[in-house]
């Protein structure tokens, strides 16, 4: 079976992206930190919101009727604004 990383690969090399490209869309500070990422399949949900977004796709449940519910990214907040509630 295919692990999330694998399959995270899989995008990537779909969209001529390397995994360096996910460190400014994860916030993550090193190379390190993605590469323990990947090692350690350690994707949280909105991980995987995120790193879609970043390639243009959506990532989400399809339902047995057909209808689905896609997960969003986080909203980045702008330095400066106060957070909306």
């Amino acid at each position: 079976m295919a692990t999330i990383s694998s399959k995270v690969k899989m995008v990537l090399g779909f969209y001529g992206r390397k995994q360096i490209d996910l460190l400014e869309c994860l916030n993550m500070g090193s190379k390190q930190s993605i590469n323990n990422k990947m090692a350690r399949d350690s994707w949280s949900a909105q991980d995987l919101a995120t790193v879609a977004e970043f390639l243009g796709c959506k990532v989400g449940f399809i339902l047995p009727d057909g209808s689905y519910i896609y997960l969003d990214a986080p909203v980045k907040e702008e330095k400066g604004t106060a957070p909306s509630d």
